[in-house]
């Protein structure tokens, strides 16, 4: 059978369409099932997500189009094709999400939350936002003419302006210099200023205006002497995909420049409110060289996704939001007086955020002021924006210790804050490696080096999620703590390898990309298909966030056609068809959309009931498995792999937040009356393990740790 009919995929770029409209309906669902600040949330995000699409995604596709580039990918769709879906698909996002917006909205007013239009000020709240405008709005305005003698300016990307018709009065000679009766400007709305303006009320009302209707109402302060005609509220989206410069004998040079490149790249969408006035869509149209399909007309506040710091920082609506899920102590580590000798007798796995990030933290801060302790390497892709393992990493470097860190400057989206990060680590005195030439290291590793009675002993911390105490509380994801040798020999030879010069060591039990990820997993995958073909009982189990690397797919239609059983968790993007008739009707696809973003990569092959268990830093995909070093690793232990398994069966229990991908490419939420929410019993599982541990072991239960 020819495996490479697109009748076989899905277009990944429509795949990941269907994944922002998956979230985009939490914000439609059942209040008891989402509260209203929660709705708001999933705006923001379903917002946010395609900031991104369009920067890197719908950029891509513009510039084969432009190139001329006609071949058509896996799924059959060639370039201009697949960009009039798309633009259809977001189109039809659009109107759903405002939709939402304003029934949200509309909600809040019952709980006393309302924004006003300026027309609906009271005299008190009007008084107090011009008041507002004069003393700290005004201030920061800077009004730009677009004439023969301005050009029009550089908007800078994803920024919030108005643009202003005015007309010219022809007793001013502000303008005498120009013949056109209508001239056009525009106003950057300040991003360093808070969108969302509190007006004073009586009683317990929390009353808001929008920063740009306050600037809008009182335009007139900056354009005195001429009639303002209308304004519209824009914002436009830039390529973002530039060219990196990796031959660069400076990467860390040529990063910072490739940074501030990105910034004016060309743009690809116009987001502008619906009642716009003709000559100014027509106007920014022309300037900004868009065509009808790159306008996208919006029935409320240009970028939603400000509403995100909103929605968690507003006081006193509690009840709105979701209930917290509070991290719990790993049992294990919170019984031990020691982290390094418990790690000397087991290890440990880890779950967040169900389980506490703490560990991980605390055990850089412990290997930083331990005299024991030679080294500490790590590989740093994403961190949080005041991250404490910044701050141990450089005391350990202070103290003596041989600290190198991989900061991947290229993760994208990130690049400035890696850059900060790299530079403050140097003058810290650690040895900082930006990255790898043509790679990008996406593996999550950390080893600790110590001097012990018995001679060196090193440990080791691997991970599916980043080294981010932040996106720790959000996203689920899985790790490993160990001291055993094989593990710490192929950590050591890992960084070896990224540090250095020396060839690939013969791993004991790590699978790395680029160099040996994807065969070890077409490898696996063949074994399962042998023991179907031998009538023996064959499974497979995997979770990720994207599914599209082709050879994997086929090797799994294989496996389906020969009797596998094959249950795939996968967030995001799904490019397998599952449910076709002699090739897939033994593959079911589920994608989680829940309270929480998962993250994890969990790998499972029944292997005639010898079980074999890996966690990963990588998804199923080219980039992943060629163009990036990665990572997978197993989990030996059974009591260990015996907790990673009970993961996946929850997780394919999950009846509340589930989604079953049918052979159309639609998603159908299961809703099987059960109401079993996976991240909730999982969270109740390690709340439950850790009081159990705790009490048999007559600790008292810190109250912060309770639900």
């Amino acid at each position: 059978m020819n495996f490479d009919d697109p009748q076989f995929y899905f277009n990944k770029q429509l795949s990941w369409l269907k994944f922002n409209i998956r979230v985009l309906e939490e914000a439609n669902s059942d209040e008891e099932e989402t509260p209203l600040l929660e709705k708001l949330k999933y705006l923001a995000i379903t917002a946010t997500n395609l900031d991104e699409f369009f920067m890197v995604r719908v950029s891509r596709i513009k510039d084969d189009i432009e190139s001329g580039f006609n071949e058509a990918d896996k799924s059959g769709y060639r370039p201009k094709e697949l960009f009039n879906e798309i633009s259809k698909t977001i189109h039809k996002i659009y109107n759903n999400q405002y939709k939402y917006f304003n029934k949200t909205i509309k909600k809040l007013e019952t709980e006393k939350v309302y924004f006003k239009k300026y027309s609906e000020l009271k005299n008190k709240e009007k008084e107090y936002a011009k008041k507002y405008f004069n003393e700290i709005i005004l201030p920061v305005l800077t009004p730009v003419a677009i004439d023969p003698s301005h050009p029009f300016p550089l908007i800078s990307n994803k920024s919030l302006n108005l643009g202003i018709l005015l007309q010219k009065n022809e007793d001013e000679n502000v303008f005498s210099n120009i013949k056109e009766k209508q001239i056009f400007s525009v106003v950057e709305v300040p991003s360093n200023l808070q969108r969302f303006i509190k007006l004073p009320s009586s009683g317990k009302k929390n009353v808001f205006i929008y920063l740009e209707d306050i600037i809008k109402a009182n335009l007139d302060q900056l354009f005195s002497g001429n009639q303002i005609v209308a304004v519209d509220t824009f914002r436009i989206t830039r390529n973002a995909e530039v060219i990196l410069d990796e031959e660069s004998k400076n990467l860390l040079s040529e990063m910072k420049r490739y940074v501030k490149r990105r910034r004016w790249g060309f743009v690809v969408r116009l987001e502008i409110n619906s009642n716009y006035n003709n000559y100014i869509l027509n106007f920014l149209k022309d300037k900004l060289n868009l065509e009808q399909d790159d306008i996208y007309k919006v029935n409320g506040p240009v970028n939603p996704g400000s509403f995100m710091d909103f929605a968690s920082k507003l006081d006193n609506h509690e009840h709105l939001k979701f209930k917290k899920i509070i991290p719990q102590p790993n049992p294990k580590i919170y019984n031990a007086d020691d982290i390094f000798e418990l790690l000397k007798e087991e290890d440990v796995i880890l779950h967040h955020p169900f389980e506490s990030f703490d560990p991980v933290i605390e055990i850089v801060k412990k290997a930083a002021a331990d005299p024991k302790v030679l080294a500490i390497k790590q590989s740093l892709y994403r961190v949080s924006g005041n991250s404490p393992l910044i701050k141990h990493l450089t005391t350990a470097a202070e103290n003596g210790k041989q600290v190198t860190v991989l900061v991947e400057l290229k993760a994208r989206f990130d690049e400035e804050q890696n850059i900060a990060w790299a530079k403050k680590l140097e003058e810290a005195g650690c040895h900082v490696i930006y990255g790898i030439k043509g790679l990008k290291v996406h593996a999550k590793a950390l080893l600790i080096v110590r001097a012990e009675k018995e001679g060196i002993k090193r440990y080791v911390h691997m991970s599916s999620g980043n080294y981010n105490d932040k996106t720790a509380e959000l996203y689920t994801d899985m790790a490993l703590m160990t001291s055993k040798d094989n593990f710490a020999s192929d950590i050591a030879g890992l960084f070896n390898l990224l540090t250095g010069y020396s060839k690939p060591p013969e791993w004991k039990l790590l699978s790395v990309a680029p160099l040996d990820l994807r065969d070890d997993f077409l490898k696996l995958i063949e074994g399962e298909i042998n023991n179907a073909k031998n009538s023996l009982e064959a499974k497979i189990i995997a979770k990720m966030n994207s599914l599209v690397d082709s050879k994997i797919i086929k090797k799994l239609y294989q496996a389906s056609q020969a009797g596998v059983k094959i249950e795939l968790i996968v967030r995001g993007i799904c490019c397998l068809v599952p449910g076709i008739k002699g090739v897939s009707e033994n593959i079911t696809v589920r994608s989680i959309i829940g309270k929480l973003l998962e993250h994890s990569r969990i790998f499972y092959f029944y292997n005639n009931n010898q079980p074999l268990v890996f966690l990963s830093s990588a998804d199923w995909r080219p980039r992943n498995l060629d163009r990036r070093v990665e990572i997978s690793f197993p989990i030996e232990d059974p009591e260990k792999k015996e907790k990673v398994i009970n993961v996946l069966k929850t997780v394919l229990n999950d009846s509340q937040k589930a989604h079953l991908l049918q052979s159309n490419g639609e998603y159908k939420k299961i809703d099987d009356g059960n109401n079993y929410e996976s991240q909730l019993e999982l969270f109740e599982m390690a709340k439950t393990s850790f009081q159990k541990e705790v009490l048999n072991k007559q600790f008292k239960v810190p109250q912060d740790y309770i639900f």
